[in-house]
């Protein structure tokens, strides 16, 4: 057979399992036609490239991510990042950058929530030191904000606005019930992302562009793309233009797409969402089958729904549906053959969602078909774990967290959220692996900057060590002081390929055509210089593909 590439003389490991080394393959128009020893080539005809050694995987499949929102954030006009220890010093630091940038329609500035040390910011305070201006403080995280009058009066909300879910997505209130200008989740987004619907095509064009071209560079051939809530606009705004470079061949990496809610009053036209974009925005490398939903939120402004109670508050969080619900929308989805994928940090929110399956389960038998996969789980009840396997639900970390992601004494910060025990109980990604279930890796993160986080290698490194440190590509802000309990938890550089491969095409439910370097798949795959199964694992995020190749074209 005369073929359009030969490579012999390789390290491959193929994400095959049934075949998991190889050193040679041939490609064919744009698909694996061999994958095996160097004899096996004496069968087909062409130019042969002696690898020397050189190693060969299949390319990323980063399983959760968010392009248009990260867009929305490209051009977030932050003035500021709040540096502080109290609420005065707070507010001063707000008086001085408003003074320092007068004139100003709307201002935005960050903040951690931990700078506060326990202290309450209200509108009265934003007030004081921003009345005729919109001033809006973001917590970092991006699940939480602090907003003056000007703000609440501007979007319509009162003391008599009603808050979607108690505890999870809500208007925070004073003793006497009135609201006081800081609101978590659901209540929030519309107000941070409002400034994404006055971006140019230009704007939105350069951001995706640059996308684009991190994906390539870093070898990432598909991605899940987990929705932008309360943007409906602006996400299919983005989809469309998404959709056009593709017709226009200007987009390599395949996306599956999602519609995605965090207010439970829009289940009724959510499925429907889904299936238009599926319908308007599908293509070669763009397609939609999926609901995403916001089951809980974060553990530092304590939204993500406990089973037991946080141990610094008492309180639990809240998830965004109960069982039942979770079980009429699996029977919906299931009629329309669609998929379900949900942000479930916590205990009780992938709890309620596995028992939701269980009960769609019942209900449907074998004639149940929908994929569901439960992002994040940073700490789930132990009396859960084996459930994935035995319900068929996928499991997405994000890998790059375990290290605690709050730098520093990660696991201090933990422990005074959950408790000395639970907070030594976080991501358990190896024990659910063991346990038979899919496990899929992610980057998630909601900007683009310099794309440190979105590095895959960095994900795998963290996935191996659960440490952050000197070695580590990335801000030294992210350093952590030691690997994060269990240390029982770390993967193997095998489980973490496999994870960021054909476990992730699982998820999307491309196998068939992507994640594994196999007879008749696409033939993406990335040549680096060293041998990723026997490279270091502290300093692994600085491992990059000198090659890249997608469907058999060089793309770098």
């Amino acid at each position: 057979m005369k073929v359009d590439q030969i490579i012999k003389n390789a390290k491959i490991f193929t994400s095959d399992e049934n075949n998991l080394h190889a050193t040679a393959l041939a490609v064919k128009d744009g698909k694996f036609v061999y994958v095996g020893d160097d004899e096996g080539l004496n069968d087909f005809e062409g130019e042969v490239r002696d690898l020397g050694g050189k190693f060969i995987m299949p390319c990323i499949i980063d399983s959760h991510v968010h392009v248009p929102l990260s867009v929305v954030y490209d051009y977030m006009p932050i003035d500021s990042i709040i540096e502080c220890t109290n609420k005065k010093e707070c507010t001063d630091f707000i008086a001085e950058v408003i003074k320092n940038n007068p004139g100003k329609k709307r201002y935005m500035i960050m903040l951690e929530i931990e700078k506060l040390n326990g202290e309450i910011i209200t509108k009265e305070d934003l007030d004081s030191v921003c009345p005729d201006a919109e001033l809006v403080i973001l917590e970092k995280e991006g699940h939480s904000i602090w907003v003056n009058s000007k703000v609440l009066d501007l979007h319509g909300i009162t003391d008599d606005t009603p808050d979607i879910v108690p505890e999870l997505s809500f208007y925070v209130r004073d003793d006497d019930g009135h609201v006081t200008g800081n609101m978590y989740e659901g209540a929030e987004m519309a107000i941070i992302l409002e400034h994404g619907m006055e971006l140019s095509d230009k704007q939105i064009e350069s951001s995706l562009q640059r996308w684009i071209d991190f994906s390539i560079d870093y070898g990432v051939s598909a991605v899940f793309e987990a929705g932008t809530p309360k943007a409906d606009d602006f996400h299919k705004r983005c989809y469309k233009y998404l959709y056009e470079m593709d017709k226009q061949g200007r987009l390599p990496i395949y996306i599956d797409g999602s519609f995605a809610i965090m207010d439970p009053r829009d289940l009724q036209t959510a499925i429907e969402y889904v299936k238009l974009f599926k319908k308007e925005y599908g293509s070669e490398h763009m397609n939609t089958h999926t609901l995403k939903i916001f089951m809980d939120g974060t553990l530092a402004i304590h939204t993500a729904a406990m089973v037991t109670p946080y141990a610094d508050t008492n309180t639990m969080g809240s998830t965004l549906l109960n069982k039942e619900q979770i079980a009429d929308i699996l029977i919906q989805l299931n009629e329309e053959g669609l998929d379900l994928h949900l942000h479930t940090v916590s205990e009780n929110a992938s709890r309620v969602l596995l028992d939701g399956v269980e009960l769609a389960r019942d209900k449907l038998g074998d004639d149940f078909n929908v994929k569901v996969t439960c992002a994040h789980l940073e700490i789930q009840d132990d009396a859960d774990l084996e459930r994935f396997e035995k319900l068929g639900v996928i499991a997405n970390y994000t890998p790059w967290w375990h290290s605690g992601t709050a730098g520093g004494s990660s696991l201090n910060s933990v422990i005074s959220l959950l408790g000395e025990e639970r907070g030594r109980k976080m991501y358990r990604c190896k024990t659910l692996w063991d346990s038979g279930a899919l496990v899929s890796w992610s980057s998630d993160n909601i900007v683009f900057d310099d794309f440190e986080s979105w590095n895959p290698y960095l994900g795998m490194e963290v996935g191996m060590t659960r440490w952050i440190n000197e070695k580590t590509k990335s801000d030294s802000e992210n350093w952590s002081e030691d690997d994060f309990p269990p240390v029982s938890e770390k993967m193997s550089i095998e489980e973490m390929i496999l994870g960021y491969t054909v476990n992730g095409a699982k998820q999307l439910g491309i196998e068939s055509a992507k994640g594994s370097i196999e007879v008749d798949k696409d033939a993406d795959y990335l040549v680096f210089e060293n041998n990723l199964l026997t490279a270091e694992p502290q300093g692994f995020s600085f491992n990059k593909p000198e090659e890249v190749y997608f469907s058999g074209k060089k793309m770098k």
